[in-house]
Order: structure tokens, then C-alpha cells, then sequence
């Protein structure tokens, strides 16, 4: 997975290489820091890379800093940029239109490297939480979310199953197996668990295995093989299909869509 990018797009060569060189000081490679003379040429980067945080300048000939951030609304929400607008003027009307563009801060210049480094923390933690939302939306399963909804609380043998299956991911069971740790007769205990969580079991924990699953795929480097393996599937073939089955695309694409 490649660095995320810091880019700064101003037309003056002199701030652009100003604030290029403060934050590869401050950076500690971290970051892939990049720097555009213009919109046209930050469009292309921004095209391109997967820019965590954009800090433009307002005026800049052809493409303004404002016409640039406000093409980034048509980026979803968890992908976009956090945006840091620069100027050498304070224009009150620029920064209204800041604010409605969501940008977090906006900075004159000249720019000093401790206001700078302060304000690009501020916008890469609003950006990471962004990310980290956005990231926990795409893992959950609504279908999960709405289970055991039935207005009632959930029977003791059925919570136990749904602490077994848990604490179990990882390891091939039966439905017989979780109704031999609850103390209830199979079918029982099958009848039991659709009827107080809206789902068969073996449902409940193909689900329950695919979110463990995609948590991995996001926020590990783990191949798919070991991914399916550690959450209960012996052949990581059968994985795959039923990942496709209920997510739409192959581990490996889900993977690299969503990062």
C-alpha cells in the first residue's frame, strides 16, 4: 500500500518550495509530499495519488484555490482530501466560501513553519477520523446490524451461541457444535436462533466471518490466504466465492477500492 500525499499548489515558487521543504523536515517520511505551480497540474496529481491533504493557494491564474477544493466535493466523503487554503490577503468573502467548502483552516502568509505544522496535524487528524469512518461504514454489515431487532431481549442460549461464534471465528463449527455448548437439541436450538435473530445460523456466521474478514483486508497487509484461514475457512478458494457472493467483487478488489 503506497504512502498517502501531502500537496501544495501554489504559483509563487518561492512559498511552493518554502512549504515543500518545512514539512519534508517535519515529515519523517510519513507522508509522499508533492508540489503543483498550478490547478491543472495538482488535478492530475490529485487523479493520480491518494492525496490525504491539499494546502492551495486562493488566487492562482486559470484554476483558483477555491475552484480546486471545490472540485474535491465529488470525492466521497471518507476519500477526500482535507483541505488548508493560503493566501496573502484576508478576504472575509474567501473565507466564507472556506468554510462552506469545509476547508479547516486558512492561513496567511508569510506562513510560519510552527502555524503550518499546526494547522496540517489539525487537518490530518480530521482527515484519518474521516478515513476511519468511512473505512468502519464499508466493513459493517447491515443485514448484522439488524439482527435480533424483534423488540424482545435475546434468549440465554442464544447470546452464549453468539459468544461462541465470536470468540470461534477462526475455526471450523457446526450449527450442532453451538448447540452441543448451549446444551439444546439441534433443530432446537436452529428454530431457536432464526426465530430471535431474523437469520439461519450458518447465515449469521458467514456474515460474521466476511466482516472479521474485511476488517483484515483494510487494516492489515495480510495475504488472502492467511485472511481466510484465520477466519475459519479452509480453502481459501471457497473464501473468495462466498466474499463475492455477498460483497460483489473478489478479497483482492475489495481490498484495493477501499484503500
Amino acid at each position: 500500500m503506497n504512502k498517502h500525499t501531502i500537496l501544495i499548489v501554489d504559483d509563487e515558487p518561492r512559498t511552493r518550495i518554502g512549504l515543500s521543504r518545512m514539512l519534508e523536515a517535519w515529515n519523517g517520511d510519513r507522508y509522499a509530499i508533492r508540489a503543483a505551480a498550478d490547478g491543472r497540474e495538482a488535478l492530475a496529481i490529485l487523479e493520480r495519488e491518494r492525496v490525504r491533504l491539499l494546502i492551495t493557494d486562493i488566487k492562482m491564474p486559470e484554476i483558483s484555490g477555491l475552484q480546486l477544493a471545490g472540485t474535491l466535493k465529488n470525492i466521497p466523503e471518507e476519500e477526500r482530501p482535507a483541505i488548508i487554503l493560503i493566501s496573502g490577503y484576508a478576504e472575509f468573502e474567501f473565507a466564507q466560501r472556506a468554510i462552506q467548502l469545509g476547508v479547516v483552516d486558512y492561513l496567511l502568509k508569510p506562513i510560519g513553519r510552527e502555524k503550518l505544522i499546526a494547522a496540517v496535524e489539525r487537518a490530518l487528524a480530521l482527515a484519518e477520523e474521516r478515513a476511519r469512518i468511512g473505512m468502519m461504514e464499508k466493513v459493517v454489515d447491515r443485514e448484522l446490524l439488524q439482527t435480533g431487532d424483534t423488540g424482545r431481549p435475546l434468549s440465554d442460549p442464544v447470546r452464549e451461541a453468539l459468544d461462541y461464534i465470536d470468540a470461534n471465528l477462526d475455526q471450523p463449527f457446526t450449527m450442532r457444535d453451538a448447540a452441543a455448548r448451549v446444551h439444546l437439541n439441534p433443530s432446537y436450538f436452529s428454530v431457536l436462533f432464526k426465530d430471535e435473530m431474523g437469520m439461519t445460523f450458518s447465515e449469521y456466521v458467514t456474515r460474521r466471518r466476511l466482516q472479521r474478514a474485511k476488517e483484515m483486508l483494510l487494516r492489515t497487509k495480510m495475504p488472502v490466504s492467511e485472511i481466510a484461514e484465520r477466519v475459519g475457512y479452509q480453502s481459501a478458494k471457497h473464501f473468495a466465492k462466498m466474499f463475492r457472493q455477498y460483497e460483489g467483487s473478489s478479497p483482492g478488489d475489495y481490498r484495493n477500492q477501499s484503500t
